[in-house]
């Protein structure tokens, strides 16, 4: 039978009324035999209790099972043997300069980096000429009230000064929407999760011997990759969703995310809302200054109808948003101990996870490929329908449910023209085709880039669109480039061999992004089977496409910017 939970504050409080009243020996035989009582680890616990050493407990315990008479007498007051702390008075200060250097002793005392055990103290100080156990340094912790303790998480930095006003704004919020039945989530990204056979913090039951054998080094599984769990989680219904993406972390995944549970869940716990409330940290995919989050809520507004308020948690302070310890903490505790050798074994041990309070959990698998770098401009930051609230409209703003256009803002070009300043490259001399051929290879590249997305949308949707788009305004994320200036790209790249980093400059894009939309174009017009002949000259600089320009009689409409 193990030692009751407790014990050692029950044996103290005893200890603590009964002594003044025993003497010496007495104290010695009443130690001993509730050491006795409790078996293993009694004597250590015992010790702690009643303040005294460990080898005066077994000494009482050898007198009860030694069957000895009683002794008749008592120690006269003053004898035995003194304490190590009485006959040394310079040991509690040395003991205290190596336990405390930055207060009371050296800053640089070897134990300052090392781990303090007791066994470590007591050898330091017989070094300096204090002889002295690691129980007796123990006792003397003890006294100067010292405890074995782990380090504890509280320090967030520098406080913002409206930090708790912001907390009291969440509140209130939340408190509204729910009054009247509208929704109320709180979203983040659980940390990322290494997919295949690795260790997992935690133990399990097995039998005894039998481990889950493990690799030793956590080296990415090049195939498997890692998971990414992005979770909302109802604060009305208690209950959890999580999408388990396998490709980045990005705004369009946090936002795809929140669709997927609004479709397949929230519309139908709440049918007649017309609001959402969104809490979320400050920082991530989801930040308030992360400006693509705020552009995928846009779209979103507009696809469901819904007015989407979202209030951000204060800088320093995300172990408060409720989905940490409501969700994300529980799912944590149900997979301890487990390897997640693969996204089905996450998935399905998210979603089993259960709380004796009621916490329903579902979990998805989101394999779309999101793609990562989308910069959103001032302009069409300006066209978004979004209200800042009077009370710090950085962290606490509402998109409403209207396409992206206001007046005075300049419609967005269609896709099949090409950028401002960009047309004088669709010029016959330079693509290698007829105004007909061109116009037809257009037309076609818009219909697969069509089915493309639709495609797209149809996985990060989790299921068919919900409403018809208006015809004639662009509805879903704004593109850097339009599909003529991607197409344009690679025929410069392909026809006449300008290097990438020579063309982005004129796209004003960077040559990562240039590579992914030549990837792209290249795929679609090999799925609608059309080659692109190269040309007879091949180029190297702009200087040398603005000569070959001005050879066949073509003028740029827009000045050509090198790269400095």
């Amino acid at each position: 039978m193990g030692i009751p939970e407790g014990a050692d504050s029950v044996l103290t409080a005893k200890f603590q009324a009964l002594f003044p009243h025993l003497d010496e020996r007495q104290r010695r035989l009443v130690i001993g035999a509730e050491a006795r009582s409790l078996g293993h680890g009694g004597i250590r616990l015992v010790a702690r209790a009643a303040g005294v050493r460990e080898g005066t407990v077994s000494r009482g315990v050898a007198e009860l099972e030694s069957g000895e008479a009683p002794l008749g007498r008592v120690r006269r007051v003053g004898g035995g043997r003194k304490r190590a702390v009485d006959l040394d008075p310079g040991l509690r200060p040395a003991l205290l300069a190596l336990v405390e250097p930055d207060v009371r002793g050296d800053p640089m005392s070897p134990l300052r980096w090392t781990v303090k055990s007791t066994r470590q103290l007591a050898e330091d100080l017989t070094r300096q000429g204090h002889r002295v156990s690691a129980d007796t340094v123990a006792v003397l912790l003890r006294e100067e009230g010292f405890s074995l303790q782990g380090n504890a998480k509280t320090v967030e930095g520098a406080q913002h000064p409206d930090r708790d006003a912001q907390f009291r704004y969440i509140n209130e919020q939340a408190k509204e929407f729910q009054a009247v039945g509208d929704p109320v989530v709180s979203v983040d990204t659980k940390k990322k999760e290494l997919v295949g056979n690795y260790k997992n913090a935690g133990r399990e039951w097995h039998r005894e011997g039998v481990p889950v054998r493990v690799r030793t080094h956590d080296f990415p599984d090049a195939d498997l990759g890692k998971a990414i769990p992005y979770g909302i989680y109802d604060l009305t219904a208690e209950a959890g969703w999580v999408s388990v993406g396998t490709d980045h972390d990005t705004a369009a995944f946090a936002v795809a995310s929140i669709r997927r549970w609004w479709h397949a869940a929230g519309r139908i716990a709440y049918p007649a809302s017309r609001r959402l409330l969104i809490t979320a940290d400050a920082g991530g995919s989801n930040g308030y200054r992360t400006r693509a989050w705020k552009f995928e809520l846009a779209a979103l507004a507009v696809e469901t109808g819904l007015e989407i308020t979202v209030c951000h948690f204060p800088p320093g302070t995300s172990k408060w948003n409720k989905v940490e310890h409501r969700l994300f903490s529980h799912i944590t505790m149900n997979w301890r101990g487990r390897p997640l050798t693969s996204h089905e074994v996450i998935v399905n041990s998210i979603a089993a996870t259960t709380t004796r309070t009621g916490l329903t959990v579902r979990a998805e698998l989101d394999t779309t490929a999101y793609e990562t770098g989308i910069r959103i401009s001032d302009g069409q930051m300006t066209a978004l329908p979004l209200s800042r609230h009077d009370w710090h409209g950085d962290w606490n703003y509402t998109l409403r449910p209207e396409e992206h256009r206001r007046d005075g803002v300049p419609p967005i070009p269609p896709q099949n023209q090409p950028g401002p300043g960009r047309d004088w490259l669709t010029h016959p001399a330079l693509t290698g085709m007829r105004l007909d051929q061109w116009e037809q290879l257009v037309n076609e590249l818009a219909t697969a880039r069509q089915l493309q997305r639709e495609e797209d949308l149809h996985q990060r949707r989790g299921g068919d669109r919900q409403k018809t788009p208006a015809t004639g305004l662009y509805t879903g994320r704004r593109p850097g480039l339009t599909l003529v200036d991607r197409l344009l790209a690679t025929i410069l790249y392909e026809r006449f061999k300008l290097p990438q980093v020579v063309i982005a400059p004129l796209f004003t894009i960077t040559p990562v992004t240039l590579n992914r939309a030549i990837s792209q174009t290249r795929r679609l017009l090999h799925d609608i089977g059309h080659a692109i002949e190269p040309a007879e000259t091949q180029l190297a600089t702009l200087d040398d496409l603005t000569d070959l320009a001005a050879h066949l009689g073509i003028t740029p409409t827009s000045e050509i910017k090198t790269a400095s």
